[in-house]
């Protein structure tokens, strides 16, 4: 009896051009970069432009930019001062476009006409980079301000420093999606229209804001000890800086 021949099965697994590799590995990269630094950026920006909204709006176009030419030039030797670099100089665009419209564009033309650039010096990157660790710190006790709301404080902080998209800061509050959002947006508005300066706060406004800022520091460790959403169950890179966070408040507020 001859038994019959089975050939054997081969799976055919297609090539994936190199150009789609090198996109997908550099899109990861600033997905990476942007989830471990975009607080630290966001902070910094806010402490130079005084708004949390235009230091997140210069932010994301550096985001932006880094998706458009990391696929092309691939990932810089250091990702963090490429976002920062990049935000300053959209910083430094922004300022001056809105220079226009402002009362003070002829004294500012004569300084620079002396060969003097305020608006780069105010937006200079040793100024961004300075204390860098105490920007997140200050963010967070400015989105303290009393002027704000209990949850229009926790959510602007977890949406600036923290990183949470306004789906998974809803799903935190269990709020519609558009609820979340409306607060972000209100609260942005506030600061900017009270002119709240991004400065720790003297004594006696420190100790009202400080159990608002303890909350939101514990708010971050919780989202980095168990994610709200996503794949990972759990966030440590949120975790750390919540720990690093509550480290800062032990020496800034030892009492």
């Amino acid at each position: 009896m001859i038994g019959t021949v089975t050939a054997p099965e081969h799976t055919f697994t297609p090539r994936v051009p190199r150009a789609e590799q090198a996109d997908a590995a550099a899109r990861r990269a600033v997905e990476a970069v942007w989830r471990i630094e975009s607080g630290r950026l966001i902070a910094g920006l806010a402490r130079v432009t005084g708004d949390v909204g235009v230091a997140e709006e210069i932010a994301q176009d550096a985001l932006v930019a880094a998706l458009e030419q990391w696929p092309r030039t691939g990932t810089p030797p250091n990702p963090a001062g490429w976002l920062m670099t990049t935000a300053k100089n959209r910083g430094i665009d922004l300022h001056r476009r809105r220079a226009v419209h402002q009362q003070k564009v002829d004294a500012l033309g004569r300084e620079m006409a002396d060969g003097h650039d305020p608006i780069a010096d105010m937006v200079d990157e040793e100024v961004l980079d300075d204390h860098i660790g105490d920007d997140l710190l200050r963010l967070i006790f400015t989105a303290a301000h009393p002027a704000l709301t209990m949850e229009s404080r926790v959510a602007l902080t977890l949406r600036c420093l923290a990183g949470l998209s306004t789906e998974e800061i809803a799903r935190a509050f269990l709020v519609p999606e558009s609820t979340a959002a409306q607060r972000i947006v209100r609260a942005k508005r506030t600061l900017a229209g009270s002119a709240v300066a991004f400065e720790l706060p003297g004594p006696e406004d420190m100790a009202d804001r400080l159990a608002s800022v303890l909350q939101v520091v514990f708010l971050i460790f919780n989202e980095g000890y168990s994610a709200t959403a996503g794949e990972d169950w759990m966030r440590p890179a949120l975790a750390d800086e919540a720990l690093r966070l509550g480290r800062l408040l032990a020496v800034l507020v030892p009492d």
